[in-house]
Parts: structure tokens; sequence; C-alpha cells
């Protein structure tokens, strides 16, 4: 098990910042790709980014340019810096830990087996 929280979200202006937090548990983060995803209101999960234990990054094309993925193995913490911020970015923002690598994994939810709670992120016009 590997227990995730996410923390950072809040209510920011259009253009605008937040930076996520995602804390987790274990001796086995560094081995963990990281990625973050989201849900808007009626809307299925989507992915947004993800690290792998390697370094590579990977982001979707609504995101790239604006937000930016990093994490620190020492306090097994991926954290997810969100800039130019816009009102569509509105959604519950979750963590996950997977094993896999490589872009046709990581951005599906099945490449994950872990999952935070979740965190708010609401950017009004």
């Amino acid at each position: 098990q590997v227990p995730l929280v996410e923390s950072g979200g809040g209510l920011v202006q259009a253009g605008g910042s937040l930076r996520l937090s995602c804390a987790a548990s274990g001796r086995t983060f560094s081995s963990y790709t990281m990625g973050w995803f989201r849900q808007a209101p009626g809307k299925e999960r989507e992915f947004v980014a993800a690290l792998s234990r390697t370094g590579s990054t990977y982001y979707a094309d609504s995101v790239k340019g604006r937000f930016t993925i990093s994490r620190d193995n020492a306090k097994n913490t991926v954290y997810l810096q969100m800039n130019s911020l816009k009102p569509e970015d509105t959604a519950v923002y979750y963590c996950a830990a997977g094993r896999y690598s490589g872009y046709s994994r990581v951005i599906l939810e099945q490449g994950y087996d872990y999952w935070g709670q979740g965190t708010q992120v609401t950017v009004s016009s």
C-alpha cells in the first residue's frame, strides 16, 4: 500500500497559480511513476501529468507549458505547479502512483495502483 494525501487546492482567479502537493507513505516512493489526474463536474477523470521514476515527464496538451510536475524523493512528495490557470482547469485533482512508464501507460488510470482522495481546484473568471 502507498497511501497518498493531496494538498494545496483552493480558489484562485484566472491567470493565477497554485502548487499541489501529494505526500506518500512508504519506503518505495522513488520506484513509482507519479501521476496527476483531474475530474471536472460531469466529466470523466482525465490525465494531467506524470513523472516516471527515471525523470521522464508527460503532460496533457491542455496543460503543456503551464503546469510542471516534479518530485522530491527525500520527502516522498510529488508536486504539480500550475500557472496561468484557466476556468476550465477547475476540477478535483488526484495524484496516483504506479509501476509503469512510457506514455501509453502513464496517461491511463489503469496504469496506477494507488490513488489519493483528491483536492479541489477552482479557478474563477
